[in-house]
């Protein structure tokens, strides 16, 4: 079985899926904000316990890599670390735009016709993005973009691009109307297309360094100190 973990958003889920055939077994999720430390180990548990399946009966953890919440991010992490560290199993990461893309391709009719472009706020007017085909070929590599009326302005003139993710919103509102572009409301990421992107690189061996793995945060963080009383 390989177990897949989202955190990288303000969604905490995770999912079950076969290795040998990608079956999805399970998939839970809690949409509660700043949720993830308290409620992921609690949410791989119930989930295992209700699919019948122990700790032991996992051959692969996957994660969701980023860019996202850098706290999400570090918690998804340190916890599936832990997983393949104590149970002596590999280590796939997934990147999250990559998953989400999957997750629209999939339900888009003649989804050859578009470009796809996941949104993730990184604040302000900027948001991390990236450009894919329906195929899950790389476009436009994640990237963060400080949005305009011109963002995007080359791709959007030769082919029609659906825009979703939480920062899909900000994009719309600054845009405004146009032919080429269609945006869809809804879609966060989730560990059910994390996993199954998972079981593909899992059985392309494509494993991760436990000990010296990092979420692909994109940007640096940023920190200030309190000014003093």
């Amino acid at each position: 079985m390989l177990l897949s973990l989202e955190t990288s958003s303000p969604v905490c889920s995770v999912a079950l899926h076969r290795l040998d055939d990608s079956s999805l077994l399970g998939q839970s999720e809690l949409r509660l904000d700043k949720s993830h430390s308290t409620h992921l180990t609690v949410l791989m548990e119930q989930l295992l316990a209700n699919t019948g399946y122990q700790l032991a009966d996992l051959a692969a953890v996957a994660l969701s890599d980023g860019p996202g919440s850098y706290t999400g991010l570090r918690i998804g992490g340190a916890a599936a670390k832990g997983l393949c560290f104590a149970l002596d199993i590999p280590l796939v990461a997934v990147s999250t735009l990559r998953a989400m893309t999957a997750q629209v391709a999939a339900v888009t009719a003649r989804p050859e016709k578009y470009l796809y472009c996941p949104m993730l706020d990184a604040r302000r007017q900027e948001v991390y993005a990236a450009l894919y085909t329906h195929e899950g070929q790389e476009v436009l590599a994640p990237a963060p973009l400080i949005l305009d009326a011109d963002t995007l302005a080359e791709q959007l003139a030769h082919r029609s691009v659906l825009f979703f993710g939480h920062g899909a919103a900000k994009f719309q509102a600054v845009l405004g109307e146009h032919p080429n572009a269609g945006f869809l409301a809804g879609i966060e990421p989730s560990a059910i297309s994390v996993g199954q992107l998972g079981v593909a690189a899992f059985h392309r061996q494509e494993f991760q360094d436990v000990a010296y793995y990092e979420p692909f945060y994109l940007k640096e963080v940023y920190t200030t100190t309190p000014k003093a009383k």
